[in-house]
């Protein structure tokens, strides 16, 4: 039979229109909120802010078995208080459980949790000593003084001075049972509870063999270097530098954490193999370092090299055929003969030097001899901590926690410590933009508390705090993703603790301390950043162009050329790097490493009020140029290498002073003498002499 069709009707074509009009209408309001969204200013966007990183599972799990259980024997046995302190050593160190290898772990979690029970103790003592709660505030000061200097030197560090000024306070404010040594106990055992989960809870040991975690970790940085081979002469090439100097780092801490875990296990022969391996792959850095200055497209089949070396070091499998050499330039013929090497190394199942483990430190080791160079600066941290980054840090974090506490002394006598804990917590400096992490402090305790609230009108008996502590310790590894969902978390977790230690009616004041704090934060902070806008940004970039400056005087210097690979060489044992080529490779991961910290305070900073900022955004092209000046030194130490003549002792001289003079101009001459644009354009010059000084025919094209 013929089709028909049915008459529309009018009431079909009238929803029809109608859902077309909605479509258009929501189309037209998302193209006016990307308009909106593109002409926001930064410290708009900053709070939404979100990371896109994967789900870690294993400490998901052991989130789900830290806090929660540990709160459940306190309830079965009747001791609150313990369990109390317990679970909130484990919920620390649940927020410090950061992925990486065992034993890095154990830094990682063990550092702060030993800060933070010198905290309990110390606040427990001053609880029991001091008759007047008042006495706190000068005792704070102190403590955050010092806290927010050490924040400069490191995540580790940072930590642990955080728990230190957080437990602290707690205990001091929090009347709970016990001993302060008891108390103290208690919150370590609570951390060494999570630490233990990490350690125990490891998975099934693959056919690589031993040391599963560092070799996950060197493979990193051959995948890597197989990334960045890729990006070379496209737009994410510098980004793709950016990850291989983060993997080579990490792979460099956790070998580093095994030596510092086991000292005599430095001749085993799985850790000799995997440090020679992994200077291998610094070598073979360099090298890409330098191919990516010459900015040309290459041939996939380049990166098919560093591919099969990751897999090798995963599987302990031998890497198969590595492609042949074609070298036509010094850069392309540095990474041929690194990669040779690499393949006499992968052939090797014992160390080329039992005994003496191939790494490539951060820093020279002291064992390799006396230093022929010039070295990175070992009294970083210590100058880091006195600096005017350290004193600006600390003031912030003093002022912020010391006005805290002293506003809640009239307002809640009994649980005072809630207003500078929280003041501690957002005036931390290394948390990201001070406006930011206010807005998102409170939104998360606005929603933790209502999801609380709720679930004490829902539930009843004593075990549902239980449960909820298991669910939020599952979520705290989740959680980082976005601050406004950490604090939820932790809120939530930390009023179940509250609840279950007998304080019902925790939830409504702790949100208007919250309040209270916010707005403390947000007046003291901001009048301590604004006595020197942008000051600590000019101090970390100067720091970091001093350590380019030695970086350029090494890399410039004259040295014995490497011989050329032949593409029928046999597969024998190799010749670990010598100390000169260590030197210059910690010399450059030294400078991308303080650089890299640089630009990330200079993005955070921008992103700051404007009036606070202190023209630090222009700062980030100038920190862009310092970049390509360390690629460009390790482009012409590349072609030094390969016989290249090095440029005159008087013009590698003239180039440092030129890097020391934008230091001196950087700590001693404010944003309106020295703006960014002119640091950029001295930066730039400079990248361009030092790109000169290499053949007509080797330039980059």
């Amino acid at each position: 039979m013929p089709r028909t069709d049915r008459p529309r009707t009018p009431a079909g074509r009238s929803s029809r229109d109608a859902g077309r009009t909605l479509r258009a209408r929501c189309a037209a309001l998302g193209s006016a909120l990307g308009t909106l969204w593109a002409i926001a200013p930064p410290w708009v966007r900053h709070p939404f802010r979100w990371q896109r990183t994967p789900v870690p599972w294993p400490a998901v799990l052991r989130g789900a078995l830290g806090a929660g259980p540990l709160l459940g024997v306190s309830v079965a046995t009747g001791h609150g208080g313990a369990g109390v302190m317990a679970g909130v050593g484990a919920m620390l160190a649940g927020v410090n459980d950061r992925p990486g290898t065992r034993r890095t772990g154990i830094a990682h979690i063990g550092v702060p949790a030993f800060a933070g029970a010198t905290g309990v103790l110390v606040g427990s003592v001053f609880s029991l000593l001091v008759p007047s709660a008042w006495w706190a505030v000068p005792l704070l000061f102190a403590v955050g003084l010092v806290s927010g200097a050490v924040s400069v030197t490191g995540p580790v560090l940072s930590a642990a001075a955080m728990q230190l000024l957080v437990m602290m306070t707690v205990s001091a404010g929090m009347p709970l049972p016990g001993t302060p040594w008891f108390k103290a106990g208690c919150f370590l055992g609570g951390a060494a509870w999570l630490l233990l989960l990490r350690l125990a809870l490891r998975p099934l040991r693959r056919r690589g063999g031993p040391l599963d975690g560092e070799r996950a970790a060197v493979a990193q940085v051959y995948d890597a270097l197989a990334d960045a081979l890729e990006a070379v002469g496209r737009p994410g090439a510098v980004g793709a530098r950016r990850r291989l100097t983060a993997a080579l780092d990490r792979a460099d801490e956790a070998l580093a954490m095994r030596r510092f875990l086991h000292p005599r296990r430095r001749s085993d022969r799985h850790g000799a193999v995997l440090g020679e391996r992994l200077a291998t792959a610094a070598a073979l850095c360099e090298a890409a370092v330098a191919l990516l200055c010459e900015g040309r497209q290459l041939p996939a089949r380049l990166a098919r090299g560093p591919r099969r070396l990751a897999e090798a070091v995963r599987t302990g499998e031998p890497p198969g055929a590595l492609p042949a050499p074609a070298s036509t330039t010094p850069a392309s013929s540095s990474f041929d003969r690194a990669l040779l090497e690499a393949a006499r190394t992968f052939a090797r199942t014992a160390p080329a030097e039992p005994g003496k483990p191939h790494t490539v430190p951060a820093e020279p080791l002291e064992a390799a001899g006396p230093p022929t160079g010039p070295q990175p600066r070992r009294s970083g941290r210590r100058r880091g901590v006195f600096g005017p980054a350290g004193r600006e840090y600390g003031l912030q974090v003093a002022v912020c926690v010391a006005t805290g506490a002293a506003v809640a002394q009239p307002l809640s006598t009994e649980h005072w410590y809630w207003i500078p804990m929280t003041a501690a917590f957002l005036a931390k400096p290394d948390l990201g933009p001070l406006f930011s992490r206010t807005v998102n402090r409170f939104a998360g305790t606005v929603l933790g508390v209502l999801c609380f609230g709720l679930l004490t009108v829902v539930c009843s008996g004593p075990w549902w705090p239980v449960a909820v502590a298991v669910a939020t310790g599952a979520l705290i590894p989740v959680a980082t993703r976005h601050f406004a969902l950490q604090t939820f978390v932790i809120t939530v977790l930390v009023l179940s603790f509250v609840f279950t230690a007998g304080d019902t009616q925790a939830a409504g004041a702790r949100l208007t301390h919250t309040a209270v704090a916010c707005g403390i934060v947000l007046i003291a902070g901001h009048l301590t950043l604004a006595l020197a806008p942008g000051a600590r940004v000019r101090h970390r970039f100067a720091g970091a162009v001093r350590t380019t400056e030695e970086y350029v005087r090494c890399a410039l210097a004259a040295r014995t050329p490497a011989p050329a690979p032949a593409a029928g060489a046999p597969v024998t044992a190799g010749t670990p790097p010598s100390t000169g080529d260590a030197q210059r490779r910690a010399l450059r991961r030294a400078a991308y490493r303080a650089l890299g910290e640089a630009r990330v305070l200079a993005d955070t900073a921008a992103a700051e009020f404007p009036s606070l900022r202190g023209r630090a955004n222009e700062l980030l092209p100038a920190l862009a140029a310092a970049e390509s000046v360390v690629d460009s030194a390790t482009a012409c130490s590349v072609r030094i290498a390969n016989g290249a003549a090095p440029p005159a002792p008087e013009q590698a001289a003239r180039l440092a002073a030129e890097l020391a003079d934008v230091a001196h101009r950087l700590e001693t001459h404010g944003p309106r003498r020295d703006s960014g644009p002119r640091l950029q354009k001295s930066l730039t010059a400079l990248d361009a002499r030092l790109r000169a000084t290499s053949p007509a025919g080797d330039r980059p094209r």
